[in-house]
């Protein structure tokens, strides 16, 4: 038997279970219970509750007709102009089925959409829109088109904090009948970095290994590069050993498969915890985005992070 995936089994269905995002609950909530609703905007992180949001909002209006009523597009959908004149369009002229006279289209990931798509789609929203509603999800509302923007209600998410985290894997935990230490959940939250779907996933490779989850454990399944490690490497360069730094960092790269990025995120939050002055970190912090830019960009990251710890060796030596 193959076992669920986590996020869905976990995805919440109400309003009240939606954890992180208290105001946004609070003004959809409403306008969903007037049994009326604007196209709406929801612009934010991966992982903030989006496209569960969407489907709450679907489930609520349409009760078991919801799928009649309901039409989902993602990135995995072809995302030009034909899309919106043809797939979107057809929809979105009939008429709906049961007491809520609009359909919902949720287009996730809004934000790929082509410029002419767009287009398309504003005269569409304004066309249908007694027989249809919007619902667009993206990253960056700022890659909306602004006619578009203004014929939608825009609702930000933010990325979860702590106790939301913590609340879920809590739930989950008890579920689950599994046990996690208080280092392991801070672990799980520094990996998933707010986004709630990484946190679930993180948690279920986690429990597949073992009913008793560690930080240790947690740092297995992240292959993340571990501070204590990090900060070796850099005490060698602040130092003035150039060689033993080189060395070390390789040594962590390779033993722990850790990629170019991920270990530039690493040395970036270790900085601060350097016995330099303020203004050294800052001249660290830049020469780290520096070096983080070029190995996006295709730079070879062993030579890039060898010149980054070269910046080191010079800031530790004044110059």
């Amino acid at each position: 038997m193959v076992s669920e995936i986590w996020t869905e089994k976990y995805r919440p269905s109400k309003f009240s279970e939606v954890v992180g995002q208290d105001e946004v609950m609070k003004r959809v909530e409403s306008l969903t219970n007037s049994l009326n609703i604007p196209h709406l905007l929801f612009a934010g992180p991966a992982g903030t509750g989006k496209s569960t949001l969407a489907l709450i909002i679907v489930k609520e209006l349409f009760k078991e007709n919801w799928k009649e009523n309901y039409l989902e597009l993602n990135a995995s959908d072809e995302r030009g102009i034909n899309v919106v004149r043809e797939k979107v369009k057809n929809f979105a002229r009939t008429k709906s089925l049961g007491t809520i006279p609009f359909k919902i289209i949720f287009l996730d990931e809004a934000d790929a959409l082509t410029p002419e798509a767009q287009q398309a789609l504003r005269r569409t929203m304004e066309n249908y829109s007694t027989t249809c509603r919007f619902i667009l999800s993206c990253n960056y509302s700022s890659k909306i088109i602004d006619p578009i923007q203004s014929r939608c209600a825009l609702f930000r998410f933010k990325l979860l904090e702590k106790k939301d985290i913590e609340k879920v894997i809590q739930k989950i935990i008890q579920r689950e009948n599994l046990t996690i230490t208080p280092e392991a959940i801070e672990k799980i939250y520094e990996g998933s970095e707010g986004d709630c779907r990484r946190c679930i996933n993180l948690l279920q490779s986690t429990s597949s290994i073992s009913p008793s989850i560690t930080a240790d454990l947690v740092s297995t399944i992240l292959s993340d590069a571990k501070p204590k490690d990090i900060k070796v490497v850099l005490d060698y360069a602040i130092s003035g050993d150039f060689q033993n730094a080189r060395e070390k960092l390789f040594d962590v790269m390779l033993r722990e498969s850790i990629s170019g990025q991920d270990v530039v995120k690493a040395i970036q939050k270790e900085i601060w915890n350097l016995p330099v002055e303020p203004e050294i970190k800052v001249k660290l912090t830049e020469k780290t985005g520096e070096a983080e830019f070029r190995i996006v960009e295709g730079s070879d990251p062993f030579i890039q992070l060898q010149a980054l710890l070269a910046s080191f060796v010079l800031a530790g030596l004044g110059k």
